[in-house]
């Protein structure tokens, strides 16, 4: 009975189609991801681009040169019915000696941007800086700004055009600053400070994310960089820099039940008898976009929510449920929303 052999050749088309998919699938949307890092929007991060790119290609240009002589080899070399037992070689010095060189020569052309690069993003910048201290928390960032004094947290607020030197802190465990399209990682210490140095091309809000795992909730630790156009930075920072509004209607209602509840004990409010230091700043929350180590959008709705468990949004934080009725989180929904 004659055995029928397949040949591996039917799995061409299906493998070319599948490597197809993978590679248009990689360049559909390509940089409009908000996280992406291919797309650059600070001298940071056209740094690293720029490194890239030349690996990249370079790479490339060994993959071709490597792949080239070994079909050549394949098929020149290839043995043939009458071939004889071939001369024996045991070595060939101009070759061993070339195929050394050639490395060495990539990793040199390689080497010299990358040290720039290192030098230049290690450099601080002049006296027109403007320093941010970021302080990680689980699972919150907290944001200083020493010139201005002004705390919030988890937005960074900077200017466009002006370059921006970040003083990364940590309260607690290891954690590491990322906003992907303005620049690579840098981890933050308990006990070591380390610094990060860009500048932004553009404005517009960028997501980044602690990207060191620190904990139950270290997936929600994540953040928003909003640059701004300098007028515009500036007055964010007057807005920062001024008082809260005074609360009144239901949202004096909410600053009652606010400075009677625990919520003193740990948040501060410039004005009012609370200063806690243990979580997040809230004398201008009702300006901020987002919530809860901006896992939420900071909306009425969200903020409700927050309020009546918030180990419901993300469980193992450090603010406890207070059992708050339907009544006091109307309240102090309005007066926290109030507060901008």
């Amino acid at each position: 009975m004659a055995v029928r052999i397949r040949s591996p050749l039917r799995w061409v088309p299906l493998a070319l189609l599948l490597a197809a998919t993978a590679v248009l699938s990689g360049c559909l949307g390509m940089g409009e991801g908000p996280q992406t890092t291919i797309v650059p929007f600070s001298d940071h991060a056209q740094r690293i681009q720029d490194l890239y790119v030349l690996v990249f290609w370079m790479a490339a240009g060994v993959f071709v040169v490597v792949e080239a002589a070994l079909v050549y080899a394949t098929l020149r070399y290839r043995r043939r019915p009458d071939d004889v037992l071939p001369p024996q070689v045991h070595g060939n010095t101009r070759l061993e000696v070339a195929w050394t060189i050639a490395p060495a020569v990539v990793l040199f052309v390689i080497a010299i941007p990358t040290i720039q690069a290192i030098f230049a993003a290690a450099t601080p910048p002049g006296s027109d800086g403007l320093e941010i201290v970021v302080t990680g928390h689980q699972w919150w960032w907290e944001l200083e700004y020493p010139d201005a004094q002004v705390v919030t947290a988890n937005e960074v607020h900077i200017p466009v055009g002006r370059p921006i030197s970040f003083t990364l802190k940590s309260a607690d465990v290891i954690h590491s600053f990322w906003v992907p399209r303005l620049g690579g990682k840098m981890d933050v210490v308990p006990g070591h400070t380390n610094h990060l140095y860009l500048t932004a091309y553009q404005a517009g809000t960028y997501l980044g994310q602690c990207v060191e795992f620190c904990g139950l909730q270290h997936a929600n630790m994540k953040l928003r960089l909003i640059a701004h156009t300098p007028e515009e930075f500036d007055a964010w920072v007057q807005s920062q820099q001024a008082p809260p509004s005074q609360a009144a209607g239901k949202a004096q209602e909410g600053a009652q039940v606010f400075a009677r509840s625990a919520c003193v004990g740990c948040h501060t409010v410039a004005g009012t008898p609370a200063q806690g230091k243990i979580g997040p700043n809230l004398t201008h929350v009702g300006s901020r976009t987002s919530l809860a180590g901006a896992v939420l959008d900071n909306t009425p709705e969200n903020l409700a929510r927050w309020l009546r468990d918030p180990q419901e949004v993300k469980p193992g934080n450090q603010m406890p449920n207070l059992h708050l009725s339907d009544v006091d989180i109307e309240a102090l929904v309005a007066y926290l929303e109030s507060l901008k």
